[in-house]
């Protein structure tokens, strides 16, 4: 067996610009590939392959399918006064905002990867009717501003922002259909861009441009490596100047550590800008912030599942307070961006742990209905008033269609397909990259030869990944040489790497990335093993976390779901049904202090595994892993106003303890609705 290992302590900017040098190194063809970054642009490691070159199996695809037979593949029906034929990128008199094209950023890829003809059709008119309202100057979309209407954004029709969402849209339609109309609409829009953005900067109808511009450089650097055009670099530059400046607040400002200082979706969309811009500027502080900023979360805002709280405006990380679900989604979407351009490992542990925690959670299993808030310790999911910065009177953390606020209703559906999308990389060295583990299909052309490798897994829930080879249309002696670039998660110490049941050859790509190059024959295996250990991590107030592997734990809680009907004179806004979750489980429970001692972890925890895996594995029952271990409940520990009451959690706190221990059970995080995740230590 091949046992490797690494540090876990290593810098990011270290690593990135290791991985940018090696980049640079392995670029051996006279014509340069400008999927990864036409001079002089620096040369970035990984690219995507197009929309459809990446299937989901196993339990994700089980997640799409849901997505298809749910609210993505149906929201212009439950959704009809904003996603019906009134809605203003459909030529109507309704809504001109982002809402529109933030449903179909999710649905499109979701449509193409599937291969569905129906969700197609949904999406054509969209892009038909995108294409065909550009004007002579080069401007799209609609541009009449119209009186309000209950549940309707009529106004700010020329704000750049929903515009920025189109592009990314419209990008994604390039890359599964290869309509050269996109190439020389985005041409002209750029072009307008130019023109118009030092007389109506990014900001000018409202702020969502300027702190979000790193979505619109992003698609102009797309272009540029499309056609090279000199006028995309001038543009760049432009909008990275009109844009927030989020490598000064993660270097320098104290946003990070002051609550209420940023909108917290702005947060999760701005992340990504300083290293987006990086490709340009080539500056390492615009890598540094990134990481300096991850690093200031985690002690201030940041919570166990890779996100912070934020129920709109920042907080301080409580376990009681609300995180966004667009927060979940556009981190998401950033952290593919960084870890594309980077290529830097800890990015890719960064996106499963959101992914695989925070993501699941805030859905339900039949996709009709969804969560805008979720707290970190949620024990009851009720219409009581709780203490959000943002409150939407009473509705901000059942379950509903647009319950709460309905961006994210629209803003949802990216998570899942993207992921998809950005499991499977093409390689600047000419091969293939897996970064980011789930099970999934990959079938492209390496080498001029077609290749097709099955990704075998139940990951994240278990340790263990297959990747099997095939080569289409080849005789059983033909062979392909490419190389294979796989991310080692941080988390892991000692993985093990075979081929055919016996050790292989491997060579370093940077820290936390190996890369498997061979003359790869039809009925090759490479198989991986990531031993994972129970973890105690101390988060607010240093509360107790349980982590295995890419998954945080909670405790698993008896939970009772009741539908109501929403009154009559909210639905407009707030939608026709809602969800309440109540539980008769107790949930004020203490883990000891002995017991999370760092030798101590491995014996107090136990791991059980339910054998066969479920279809679709995200609920209490589902679940084919678990951890038991014994804690004490704090009769003082009540609710308050439907939330976990406020407690001291660190140890030297005097509370009424049950003086027995009795055992509880914990889940994955992803699997529950309601659970305790952070635990006070006595």
């Amino acid at each position: 067996m091949c046992k490797i290992r690494f540090k876990t302590n290593m810098k990011p900017i270290r690593l990135i610009l290791a991985l940018c040098s090696l980049a640079v190194a392995a670029a051996v063809s006279a014509q340069p590939d400008t999927r990864f970054n036409r001079a002089p642009l620096q040369p970035r490691p990984y690219a995507e392959l197009p929309i459809g070159a990446v299937k989901p199996a196993g339990w994700l695809n089980e997640q799409l399918v849901r997505m298809r037979d749910g609210m993505t593949g149906h929201l212009d029906s439950l959704y009809p006064q904003v996603m019906g034929p009134r809605n203003g990128w459909l030529g109507g008199d309704g809504d001109v905002w982002e809402r529109g094209p933030y449903w179909i950023d999710g649905l499109l890829p979701l449509a193409y990867i599937l291969e569905d003809r129906r969700l197609i059709a949904k999406v054509q008119p969209w892009i038909e009717w995108a294409l065909a309202s550009q004007t002579a100057d080069g401007n799209f979309g609609p541009v009449t501003d119209r009186p309000a209407e209950p549940g309707l954004q009529r106004d700010k029709a020329r704000d750049w922002w929903p515009r920025t969402v189109v592009l990314k849209v419209l990008q994604q339609y390039h890359s599964a259909t290869g309509d050269p109309r996109v190439l020389d609409f985005m041409g002209r829009y750029f072009r307008y861009q130019l023109a118009q953005l030092p007389r109506t900067p990014l900001d000018n109808w409202t702020k969502w441009g300027r702190v979000r511009g790193g979505d619109n450089l992003a698609v102009v650097y797309w272009l540029y490596n499309l056609t090279g055009e000199k006028f995309l670099l001038e543009l760049g530059e432009l909008i990275h100047k009109q844009t927030f400046d989020w490598t000064g607040a993660f270097l320098h400002g104290d946003h990070l550590s002051r609550p209420y200082s940023l909108h917290c979706v702005d947060l999760g969309q701005g992340f990504k800008e300083p290293v987006v811009y990086w490709q340009q500027s080539g500056d390492s502080r615009h890598i540094e912030a990134v990481g300096r900023a991850v690093e200031k979360m985690r002690h201030t805002i940041g919570l166990p599942t890779g996100l912070w709280a934020g129920d709109e405006k920042l907080r301080f990380g409580d376990p009681t307070l609300g995180s966004e679900l667009c927060t979940a989604v556009e981190m998401m979407f950033s952290l593919e961006q960084i870890l594309q351009i980077t290529g830097g490992r800890e990015w890719g542990d960064y996106l499963e742990r959101v992914a695989y925690n925070a993501l699941p959670t805030q859905t339900t299993d039949a996709q009709d209905a969804r969560q805008y808030y979720q707290q970190v310790n949620q024990v009851e999911v009720t219409r009581k008033v709780r203490p959000f910065s943002t409150p939407h009177e009473d509705t901000d953390i059942v379950f509903g269609l647009y319950t709460g606020y309905p961006c994210c209703t629209s803003n949802l559906h990216q998570g899942w397909p993207k992921l998809v999308q950005n499991l499977w990389y093409a390689t600047r060295d000419g091969g293939l990259a897996a970064l980011v583990y789930a099970p999934s299909k990959v079938e492209t052309t390496v080498g001029g030869r077609s290749v097709v490798i099955e990704e075998r897994t139940d990951y994240p829930f278990r340790e263990r990944i297959a990747f099997c080879v095939t080569l289409p249309g080849a005789g059983k002696r033909a062979t392909a040489a490419f190389p294979l670039h796989l991310r080692i998660p941080g988390w892991c110490a000692e993985p093990e790497i075979t081929l055919n049941g016996e050790k292989v050859a491997f060579r370093s790509a940077g820290e936390g990335i190996v890369v498997v190059e061979r003359e790869w024959r039809s009925g090759d295996c490479l198989n991986l093993t990531f031993p994972a250990q129970v973890a105690v991590s101390r988060w607010y107030n240093e509360a107790a976390v349980v982590e295995r592997g890419p998954l945080v734990y909670a405790l698993r809680m008896n939970e009772k779901w009741e539908r109501h009907a929403m009154e009559p004179e909210k639905q407009t806004l707030y939608g026709p049904y809602y969800y309440e979750v109540t539980s008769d489980s107790p949930w004020n429970y203490c883990l000891p202090k002995a017991n999370v001692r760092p030798e101590k972890v491995a014996e107090s925890f136990v791991v059980e595994d339910a054998g066969e895996m479920a279809p679709y594995p995200w609920t209490p029952d589902g679940s084919p892993v678990k951890i038991r271990t014994q804690a004490h409940r704090i009769g003082d520990w009540t609710l308050h106003g439907g939330s976990a009451g406020p407690i001291a959690f660190v140890s030297s706190q005097q509370m009424y303890m049950t003086p027995e221990a009795e055992w509880i059970e914990l889940i994955p995080y992803g699997c529950t609705t309601l659970r305790v995740t952070e635990f006070p230590v006595r």
